[in-house]
């Protein structure tokens, strides 16, 4: 089997779950490479290694903390280079998409974002992908060049296979052009002690019926009762009851948790388009005509005020 990139997102070391997710993705279509940019490499390895990265290449240059993205593409870039994969597989972030895209145009090569799913194929691996506001499932292929693939977080669950990880300095030119646009100035993002929208495993999110931002504190106090992330509706978000980057739709961001909970949102195929590939949908809504209860696997027809107070002590009281 070849070999497969997989470009590994991580703070400081600390690797992200995502990045987990493709390795073990990554097993389907060939050996996993692990390609750790920036500080933290020796940190990372024994978690890449304990999920199967055959190998580690591994660069940290200043470039990729002091400009946009254009340096870590050409790390990519030279990483194919070196290894020839069968693929490069990066996670469906707002920046791996960008890296992605960017890399597929140097490798002039074809790019499939957004996979939920990845096989092997006899001329090359398979990506699923949920397209049309996940009104449709589709298989697709690259047929030209190294396949570029970006991949859902929570499309697969990360899987322990314990491999060499043998790190391997990867030697990097940063080109002329990857200069252009520099950072100024960094502001950390305040923590809400709650994981990352995008990457929850549980995401709890409220709508219009929520009716007032000084409300959405029951829907906060049921996703913190069950460790997850808060979502909101376009509807919620545009009269100012929560932060944009809350938002989950087509205008928004896209989930794919193991359970999704809609309280007070309609489900507009706007809403529908950034969480239809959801494992597991629970909605409550008092209207039972909703469009939202067209997909979901439970459904609640009652008054959310009622319903998720309930929800949450249920679950504290089965949590002990």
């Amino acid at each position: 089997m070849g070999e497969v990139l997989v470009y590994v997102d991580h703070v400081d070391g600390a690797v992200r779950k995502p990045t987990l997710e493709l390795l073990t993705l990554a097993r389907r279509i060939g050996e996993p490479v692990a390609v750790h940019l920036g500080p933290g490499a020796d940190t990372a390895q024994a978690t890449l290694a304990g999920h199967g990265a055959v190998k580690v290449l591994t660069a940290d240059l200043p470039e990729f903390a002091e400009y946009l993205v254009a340096p870590k593409v050409d790390a990519l870039e030279q990483a194919v280079a070196a290894v020839s994969p069968v693929a490069v597989l990066v996670p469906s972030s707002a920046e791996g998409k960008e890296i992605a895209a960017r890399l597929a145009v140097r490798l002039g090569s074809g790019i499939i974002t957004d996979a939920v799913d990845l096989e092997s194929g006899d001329e090359g691996p398979v990506a699923t992908q949920s397209v049309f506001a996940a009104a449709f499932t589709t298989k697709s292929r690259v047929t030209k060049g190294v396949p570029v693939i970006t991949v859902k977080p929570n499309s697969a669950a990360p899987e322990a296979a314990p491999a060499a990880g043998t790190v391997e300095q990867l030697a990097v030119t940063v080109g002329e052009k990857s200069t252009g646009t520099k950072v100024v100035s960094r502001t950390p993002r305040e923590s809400t002690g709650r994981p990352e929208l995008t990457e929850a495993a549980i995401v709890v999110s409220g709508g219009r019926g929520v009716n007032g931002a000084e409300n959405f504190k029951v829907i906060e106090d049921l996703a913190d009762s069950l460790g997850a992330a808060v979502g909101a509706s376009r509807a919620a978000v545009d009269a100012g009851w929560y932060p944009h980057s809350n938002q989950v739709g087509q205008t928004g961001k896209s989930v794919s948790p193991q359970l999704y909970i809609a309280s007070g949102i309609s489900g507009a195929i706007q809403h529908r388009a950034g969480m239809q590939t959801s494992k597991t949908i629970v909605a409550i809504n008092k209207d039972p005509e909703a469009p939202i209860f067209e997909l979901v696997d439970y459904g609640v027809v009652g008054d959310l005020f009622e319903v998720v107070p309930q929800l949450t002590d249920e679950v504290k009281a089965r949590k002990g």
